[in-house]
């Protein structure tokens, strides 16, 4: 389910959508009931991506050479830069919503969805849902 407006098509006519942090380290996890959620919906067409930001965030690890390669293959290696209309609209964000300590991570994360047009996937709806006043599109599995 997304909230928002209508999400952004793929080529092959799905959907994509940009996974937060929780969510990637939720797709290499051996038993997840979220973790199989995600791959039956990539299953039915649609595709996944995640930002620079949640990238490095996950590359943190603690993470195996096995587990890094898993979320590369189920991301087919869509992991959108920050550029400069990214960074400006993260500014905006932190700025527009209290400039809360510990918080850039998440606006950087949440302007690159906006930018990109597509919904953004996580496990903590309350850390984003005050972006979709800016145009942040939640999506849940």
């Amino acid at each position: 389910m997304i909230s928002g407006s209508n999400a952004k098509q793929n080529l092959i006519g799905g959907m994509t959508v940009q996974l937060d942090t929780n969510l990637l380290v939720e797709l290499v996890i051996p038993v997840s009931t979220v973790g199989d959620a995600i791959d039956q919906w990539v299953s039915d067409g649609n595709q996944l991506a995640t930002c620079a930001v949640a990238w490095s965030e996950f590359c943190n690890g603690p993470l195996t050479s096995e587990a890094l390669e898993v979320a590369v293959l189920s991301l087919n290696e869509r992991i959108v830069p920050l550029d400069r209309a990214m960074a400006e609209k993260a500014a905006l964000l932190f700025n527009a919503t209290g400039r809360r300590r510990g918080s850039h991570s998440d606006c950087m994360i949440a302007a690159t969805a906006i930018i990109s047009d597509e919904p953004l996937s996580t496990l903590n709806l309350k850390d984003f849902e005050r972006f979709i006043p800016f145009g942040l599109r939640l999506h849940s599995f």
